[in-house]
């Protein structure tokens, strides 16, 4: 059996070797190869498949490695690491000591800059870019924009700086009209005007016409034609955007046109300046089910059926927190009339999705845009309107100063419900929402929350919703529910800044976070068996605490354990630490959580386990807590 073109490609010079021909076939398999490995190990497939022909041409097109391409929001780089010596080990992505979901400086020499979130490409291109001049060195820099990067603020700021500085460096500009759910905003309106602008079409037909069949003696008005084209399409295009940035513009290319895709990029390789092609692509393709679907089909979870996307294997158990979410969203807001739902490109991710079905007009999707999804909320609160803004914990990150100045600083009662908070399993070191709890202890008035199941999630929403004298978090994981939720009207507020003493001892108390409250009683159940007696409080208000049930709970105990999923470093339980000081100094407090270090993909169970937050290691932290107290006494 003759070995498959993609089996030969080890480098990207072996795809610079091939035919017109072959580069096609090598397309067909590459998209092939994707849909096989990620149908069994999950991975962001739609991205991927929108880019296979650009990725081609690309590489064709560029000496890579030297030559650096930036590609944004990494899971756009799938196909790039099938041509770049990895398509052996697809078939670990994601999985732990396998390759990553995203790009990775220390996976590969041809990943010139890591990416997980999006719109970085340009402005780390202009970084590398820059550092090339400053050196002294000679290579060519490329910014691969797309999945919806250009509706995130950073790509114009990038875009603005690079235009101004006239370095040499490209931007393709991936246009496949969605990022996770389908683009908003006017951006997304502007780009996709061109492929309906008919007059433009008819006048680049009627230009080609007479270039192309010009007689003798006209021919040589080819080059006059051309330019007074460029005027026209700079005129009638989203080109003069770009023109007036500073980029010299070409496009609309056909993403899955390999051909003209590599004599386009031949020819701006060797131009100078800042330079923008666009480029058109359908995210999804050749995959049925992420053409119909592009949002449902982002990314698939593991056990896919490869032709339709269905799982191959039906769930039983517990609907996700992020579906609990939803459904009590939708029905908070049946009864609410102010409440309002938004969401920076995430709709399914976040659950929002039911929200704008049921209520349209007060669901708001912004775009990668999260900064602004804060600071949009805030001006919306001031109006007395109950704005919801449900966002990836890792994904708030990047809006830390909107939620400082223009939230808490004014007292406003946005609330922030933050789904994947804690450890996210194959999404790997990117996506891990283990900061949240820091950041929000830090910010003045917020309201930090963590609950222990989907009841109490929906619990501490209507708490939240009624709570108006500041904002207020929720953080829940990426998991299933650990226990059927019912619906929302049998569900009462949990009462503001209490905590809840869920099994009660006398020689260890465990103060849980939120995901630890369960395994910190079935670690209690074990330690039971030993002769301890252990006290589980679920500390469901972080920030402010229950100062009753603490001062009860340290009035009968000298030995405290924090558990939270979460980094220690100025954690809940470094939070604690100070508190329990202030209160009574000789108690003993150990501070257990995700330690300071990158975590990488694995399950999410084998992360937990690793950190020691289930229960077998939070009973081992707890006899090392004693055995440790017994050796200092």
């Amino acid at each position: 059996m003759s070995m498959s073109l993609l089996d030969r490609v080890k480098t990207p010079a072996d795809v610079r070797a091939m035919s017109s021909d072959e580069l096609h076939q090598l397309a067909d398999e590459v998209r092939a190869r994707l849909i096989d490995v990620c149908s069994r190990t999950g991975g962001h497939i739609g991205a991927g498949l929108g880019v296979v022909e650009l990725t081609i041409a690309l590489h064709y097109a560029f000496d890579t490695p030297r030559d650096q391409l930036v590609w944004d929001v990494g899971h756009q780089g799938y196909p790039h690491k099938l041509l770049t010596g990895r398509n052996d080990a697809l078939e670990t992505l994601r999985q732990e000591n396998g390759i990553s979901g995203f790009l990775k400086r220390t996976e590969s020499e041809y990943d010139a800059f890591g990416a997980g979130h999006a719109a970085t490409s340009i402005s780390a291109a202009l970084g590398i870019a820059a550092g090339r001049d400053v050196v002294g060195e000679d290579f060519k820099v490329v910014a691969i924009l797309g999945d919806g990067a250009l509706t995130s603020g950073l790509a114009y700021e990038g875009l603005n700086n690079a235009g101004h500085s006239d370095r040499n460096v490209v931007v393709v500009l991936n246009d496949n009209e969605m990022s996770i759910a389908p683009n908003v905003g006017a951006m997304s309106k502007y780009l996709t005007s061109i492929q309906r602008n008919s007059l433009y079409n008819r006048v680049r037909s009627a230009i080609g016409g007479l270039v192309d069949n010009a007689p003798g003696p006209l021919s040589s008005m080819s080059t006059l034609v051309r330019k007074w084209e460029e005027s026209v399409k700079t005129f009638l295009t989203p080109g003069v955007l770009f023109e007036e940035l500073g980029f010299r513009y070409f496009g609309p290319v056909d993403g899955h046109d390999i051909d003209g895709m590599i004599e386009t990029f031949a020819a701006v390789r060797e131009l100078n300046g800042p330079r923008l092609v666009h480029v058109i692509t359908q995210k999804g393709k050749g995959f049925p089910a992420g053409e119909i679907s592009g949002e449902k089909w982002h990314a698939l979870p593991p056990g896919h059926d490869p032709a339709t996307g269905a799982p191959r294997k039906a769930s039983t158990g517990n609907p996700n927190y992020t579906k609990v979410f939803g459904t009590g969203l939708t029905e908070l807001g049946a009864t609410e009339p102010t409440l309002v739902a938004i969401t920076a490109a995430m709709p399914g991710g976040t659950g929002t999705d039911a929200f704008a079905r049921a209520f349209p007009d007060r669901f708001f999707d912004v775009g990668i845009a999260e900064g602004h999804a804060v600071t949009f909320a805030a001006g919306l609160a001031t109006r007395g309107v109950r704005p919801v803004v449900a966002i990836y914990s890792t994904f708030l990150q990047r809006a830390y100063d909107n939620i400082i100045h223009d939230v808490a600083i004014q007292s406003l009662p946005v609330v922030f419900c933050m789904d994947r908070a804690g450890l996210v399993g194959e999404d790997g070191e990117t996506h891990m929402g283990l900061y949240d709890i820091a950041y929000m202890l830090a910010v003045p008035g917020m309201t930090v929350t963590a609950p222990k199941n989907g009841a109490e999630m929906l619990g501490l929403l209507r708490s939240a919703i009624a709570h108006r004298t500041g904002p207020m978090s929720i953080r829940y994981p990426r998991d299933a529910a650990p226990d059927r939720v019912p619906a929302l009207a049998s569900i009462d507020p949990v009462p503001y800044a209490t905590w809840d003493v869920v099994r009660r001892g006398s020689d260890v108390a465990i103060l849980a976070v939120g995901t630890m409250v369960l395994p910190a009683i079935a670690a209690a159940d074990t330690l039971a068996a030993d002769g301890l007696n252990v006290t589980v409080v679920n500390c469901r208000y972080l920030k402010p605490y229950d100062e009753v049930t603490l001062a009860a709970v340290l009035a009968d105990h000298k030995h405290i354990l924090t558990v939270e999923e979460g980094t220690v470093v100025n954690g809940f339980g470094a939070f604690m630490s100070s508190v329990i000081g202030r209160y009574d100094p000789a108690v003993r407090v150990a501070v257990h959580g995700v330690p300071d270090r990158v975590i990488h993909a694995a399950a999410r169970a084998r992360q937990l386990a690793s950190c020691g937050l289930d229960a077998a290691g939070i009973a081992e932290r707890v006899r090392a807590l004693l055995e440790s107290e017994a050796m200092a006494g």
